[in-house]
């Protein structure tokens, strides 16, 4: 089926009380890895593309690659922008057919990225892609995006609801106690802050950071508004950690195919696994 809009995922995804797994690409055997994990689960799915993606693998080639798979799969899928942080990569995506970009302002003071944003979102809305935007810092690295952790303050919740309803934005990204990359010591969410947002606006919440997160909190997030999940490091790890162990059993090996084939698998289950979790399997029947 032809990719879907972000925001027609994410209105599923409240309906049912769930959240659908955004899932980091860099090459076909991820892109493979995760339709292939979604059909089999029945689940929608998010495929997302970061600047760093986009700079590796070229931006028409991680466009006809996803478009490729999603006109044969049996599930909705939608092609993500991931932390677009300048006007030019965002129109750029929208043009080359994603049907979702997130424009990252955070950098910039409250009001200079409310306004960058409304301008963002005026172009997607006119020719029908959403819109995730970000309000406060989230910690970690996200590619180019580095934010030391004390700077990584909990968004007020005043400040969120204010972003979201000047904006119009699809989704909405807010700092509160999630980080990109690994976990130095289990993260501590702000669940009060979740609760009250989603509360007060209805806005469908995106969890940046997702990997590592333990379970629960993950669970206890959904049910408070978090409606989209993005996962990366967890499926990098599977990938090289399989993709290793197939080159010290088979050292001699030259064939591409038969190393990348088995880490595929082993990423393919890591993201079946998150799909469970997030309450999505099935959910595309």
């Amino acid at each position: 089926m032809p990719l879907v809009p972000l925001r027609q995922q994410l209105e599923a995804a409240e309906a049912g009380g769930y959240a659908v797994g955004a899932f980091n690409a860099n090459n076909m055997e991820i892109v493979q890895a995760i339709v292939e994990a979604a059909e089999e689960m029945e689940a929608p799915v998010i495929i997302q593309a970061s600047q760093g993606a986009i700079k590796y693998a070229g931006l028409d080639m991680i466009t006809a690659m996803v478009q490729a798979v999603a006109q044969k799969a049996k599930v909705p899928v939608t092609l993500h922008l991931d932390h677009g942080t300048d006007y030019a990569t965002v129109v750029s995506c929208i043009r080359r057919g994603f049907t979702s970009v997130m424009f990252d302002g955070s950098q910039w003071p409250k009001e200079e990225n409310i306004a960058r944003t409304k301008e963002i979102v005026k172009i997607a809305h006119a020719v029908g892609v959403s819109v995730e935007g970000e309000i406060g810092k989230i910690g970690g690295v996200e590619d180019d995006i580095r934010v030391e952790e004390r700077e990584a303050l909990l968004t007020p919740v005043s400040d969120a609801i204010e972003f979201y309803r000047a904006t119009g934005v699809d989704a909405l990204a807010m700092a509160f106690g999630t980080a990109h990359g690994h976990y130095k010591l289990p993260p501590k969410l702000a669940f009060d802050r979740i609760e009250a947002v989603h509360r007060e606006t209805g806005a469908f919440l995106v969890m940046h950071g997702g990997s590592g997160v333990p379970d629960e909190d993950v669970r206890r997030g959904i049910q408070l508004g978090i409606r989209k999940i993005n996962i990366d490091t967890e499926l990098r790890e599977a990938f090289v950690e399989e993709l290793r162990r197939q080159m010290a059993e088979h050292p001699r090996e030259i064939d591409p195919r038969k190393l990348l084939g088995p880490a595929r698998e082993a990423m393919k289950a890591k993201i079946k696994e998150k799909m469970q979790l997030f309450g999505c399997a099935g959910r595309a029947r």
